[in-house]
């Protein structure tokens, strides 16, 4: 390893172990079979609570990821596990041999656990690990109606969001993601970057809540790009708290669904790319074709 790529792992440890000390937790690899068992029923009761719904992933497979050298790991608080990170890698760079990216497959957190900085500290040591054997890209999918976790992919780690994965994983049967459609936004996270910070900047306002919740637009698939083309930022606000509508009103979150898929789709797809998400959950993009 060079020395700058020395420096880089150190620095990346010492932010991971900072990121622990100020969550209170301690985050470690996991290896044996019981402790596999005891992960596979953390992400159990985050994504089927009360035996609602499949589990996201079973025991045996744990094991069988981390014996072939993938990233398993756990946050603990005390001497209970709490949250799981999972992650494999992606096929070997073709003239290396070696893997240049890790996939980010799943992560969570105890809902009774949930505070200040579980997730980021989980995910600097996901950094930390990956930094130490090589691997400078991690990728990973999330819901992008999910403001809050927007706002941590793209301002509190500086990852990119790159792409919109219309229905990515099909009909999700776990009780958190049952009947609400699984488009996804992929994150790709330079881990060798530093966060920029982002400023807001005049918009014009393509999508937005209307009075009464429901998502506001005039324009959809194509319809959008031509919008666009008129303005060097375009701005799709989405609501704070999509879980909160689901409970309440999943018929206003399906359309949601629909009306995100139908303005931010078209938009990357037509070469424009994503700066930022704004604290009140307006998504901004800029066209960089």
């Amino acid at each position: 390893m060079s020395p700058e790529g020395t420096v880089t792992v150190r620095w990346a440890q010492h932010a991971a172990g900072q990121a622990q000390e100020s969550a209170g937790v301690v985050v470690r690899d996991l290896h044996s079979a019981e402790q596999m068992q005891t992960a596979a029923q953390v992400l159990g009761e985050i994504w089927a609570p009360g035996g609602r719904g499949e589990t996201p992933l079973e025991a045996g497979l744990l094991v069988a990821l981390e014996h072939a050298g993938n990233y398993v790991a756990g946050a603990y608080s005390a001497d209970r596990l709490i949250g799981v990170t999972v992650g494999f890698f992606g096929a070997p760079d073709p003239v290396s041999g070696r893997s240049q990216m890790m996939h980010s497959h799943i992560a969570g957190v105890l809902p009774t656990q949930v505070r200040g900085g579980v997730g980021a500290a989980m995910k600097l040591h996901q950094r930390a690990w990956c930094l130490e054997r090589g691997i400078t890209t991690m990728e990973w999918t999330f819901d992008p109606l999910i403001a809050r976790n927007a706002r941590f992919n793209l301002h509190k780690l500086g990852a990119r969001l790159t792409a919109y994965l219309p229905n990515f994983y099909g009909e999700m049967r776990d009780a958190v993601n049952a009947g609400q459609g699984s488009d996804r936004a992929l994150i790709c996270w330079d881990l060798e970057a530093e966060v920029q910070a982002s400023e807001p900047v005049p918009h014009l306002t393509l999508l937005e809540p209307d009075d009464d919740g429901t998502p506001r637009t005039s324009v959809h698939g194509e319809e959008t790009v031509v919008a666009a083309a008129g303005t060097e930022v375009a701005g799709l606000r989405i609501p704070v708290d999509i879980n909160q509508m689901r409970t309440q009103r999943p018929e206003v979150s399906a359309q949601w669904r629909v009306a995100l898929r139908q303005t931010m789709h078209p938009l990357l797809t037509a070469g424009w790319s994503v700066r930022g998400i704004g604290s009140e959950g307006t998504y901004l993009l800029t066209n960089s074709a």
